[in-house]
This record gives structure tokens, sequence and C-alpha cells, in this order.
């Protein structure tokens, strides 16, 4: 891809998106909350989406290493 080509690529995905969401009929006032909401729920999903694969991430890692026979040691044993 054309490094020249690139803004007018990401400027027709822009008035694809506004011609999906019929945002091209909102008001400049209207545009803004509405953008900004989308914002704000991307945002949350990408957010909770890094919480939980890195969570299950090393649930999956301590679950690998019981398998291969390097169970980790609890707390109990530690504190005995």
């Amino acid at each position: 891809m054309d490094v020249k080509s690139t803004p007018s690529y990401l400027y027709w995905l822009f008035c694809q998106f506004e011609l999906i969401t019929c945002s091209y009929l909102m008001e400049p006032w209207e545009k803004v909350l509405f953008y900004s909401f989308n914002l704000a729920m991307l945002g949350l999903l990408l957010y909770t989406a890094y919480v939980c694969l890195a969570f299950h991430a090393s649930s999956a890692f301590q679950l690998l290493c019981s398998f291969l026979g390097n169970p980790r040691e609890n707390s109990l044993s530690v504190v005995k």
C-alpha cells in the first residue's frame, strides 16, 4: 500500500462508517455524543478483553505447568 494513498483510504473508511451508522445525518453536537459514546464503549471493551485475557493466560500457564510436573507451591506449604 502506498503511503500517499493511506490518508485517502482512511477517509474512505470513515465515510463508510458514517454511511453504515447513518451518522452523516446527525447534527455536529449529536455526532460528538455519538462518537464519544462509541469510543468509550470501545475502550471499555478493549480494557475488559485485556484483563480477561491476562487472567486466562495466567490460569492456562499454571495448568500447563502442573501437567508438566512442575506444580507451584501454594501459600500454605510455604507458611508451614
